[in-house]
């Protein structure tokens, strides 16, 4: 068996305000802040002699490739991406159908609703009713509209959704 993975599908570049306010609230935290603490402690524990046996040393040269790592990684992030702002005139090209940064409520089968806001893949995470825009649902609400059904395949088996409402705003 090989170690070969091969690569990851490129991610969506679309990102809201918010987000990439959040991202560059990261890359200045790790860059600025951590990683001088870091650098610090790694320095203070290579003055302390024997490298080898010393694990202060250790982990803080792998928390601080860490850091590095990420903080490539949200250079590179940031400088391809296209912030969208959902509010802006012209962003959006018909309100009645769902598009990236739009707030939608769904019904299931069971008459169960709950708002979702389709995001980026960068913040997803931010809160648990943000649904990104790569993922299964996302993808299938997007240029939805109101009233249309919807059919998502998902681990556990097929579910139908009804989009029953579309915003821009958050919901109240």
């Amino acid at each position: 068996m090989s170690r070969y993975r091969p690569p990851a599908a490129p991610a969506s570049k679309y990102i809201t305000p918010e987000g990439a306010k959040r991202l560059r609230e990261e890359l200045h935290q790790l860059w600025q802040v951590e990683r001088p603490v870091v650098t610090q402690a790694v320095a203070a524990a290579a003055a302390q002699g024997d490298r080898s046996e010393n694990a202060e040393y250790t982990y803080g040269k792998k928390r601080l490739h860490e850091i590095l790592r990420r903080v490539r990684f949200l250079r590179k992030r940031l400088e391809g991406i296209t912030i969208v702002d959902v509010h802006a005139a012209g962003a959006r090209r018909d309100p009645g159908r769902a598009y990236f940064g739009a707030w939608v409520r769904i019904e299931d089968e069971r008459g169960e609703r709950r708002w979702h806001r389709i995001v980026g893949p960068d913040e997803f995470d931010m809160a648990a009713d943000y649904v990104s825009m790569d993922s299964p649902l996302g993808r299938a609400l997007l240029r939805r509209a109101v009233d249309e059904e919807i059919t998502v395949a998902l681990p556990s088996g097929p579910r139908r959704l009804t989009l029953v409402e579309i915003r821009y705003d958050p919901p109240d």
